[in-house]
């Protein structure tokens, strides 16, 4: 995706955070999710780098090895049904200030060479309520046997499916929290 279908404030926000420089064998795009919760209880649950399961639903187990700071690696097990069964990452980038969080792929059985993904959280209103704007960007290697396309349709699929899941499980929590709109000026 390019940045042409985004107003002015993502497409700083994807200037600031989410430009990738492909190389020849690599693809890069970026997706966006608003969520109708407030950007802290969001970024609690994006920033537990030793917890992605709390919101991604293809991992069913995480092990950090060590504290939780940059450089720090985690072992995660995929649940079946995915060409995967296991992905060794790297923390690569946790900014509590900016609500940034990247990761590198370094290891595990499966296809996703050279990956590398940033998310990162900013506050928006939504319909007077607090709100949170979400983009995360990745880049990976296309791998033996398959198309640029092929393979941005099917990490696109697999942030789609964490992003929609990160949107449910916030809303639940921001409902429970009763959250209070917020004066529009």
């Amino acid at each position: 995706m390019n940045a042409n279908g985004f107003c002015g404030v993502e497409k700083e926000y994807i200037r600031k955070h989410h430009l990738h420089e492909p190389k020849e064998n690599q693809c890069s795009s970026f997706l966006v999710k608003h969520i109708r919760a407030p950007v802290h209880l969001v970024w609690s649950l994006v920033r537990q780098f030793d917890q992605p399961q709390k919101y991604k639903p293809f991992i069913s187990r995480c092990i950090v090895q060590g504290d939780l700071e940059i450089g720090s690696l985690r072992e995660v097990d995929v649940k079946s049904g995915l060409p995967a069964t296991t992905s060794t990452e790297r923390l690569e980038l946790l900014d509590d200030e900016e609500h940034i969080l990247s990761v590198r792929i370094v290891g595990g059985d499966h296809r996703l060479r050279n990956y590398s993904s940033v998310i990162s959280v900013h506050p928006e209103v939504i319909d007077g309520r607090p709100g949170t704007l979400v983009l995360e960007s990745f880049v990976v290697d296309v791998p033996e046997g398959n198309t640029k396309d092929e393979t941005c349709y099917f990490v696109e699929a697999l942030i789609n499916c964490n992003l929609k899941s990160l949107a449910d499980v916030s809303e639940r929590l921001a409902v429970q929290d009763r959250t209070e709109p917020i004066d529009q000026v």
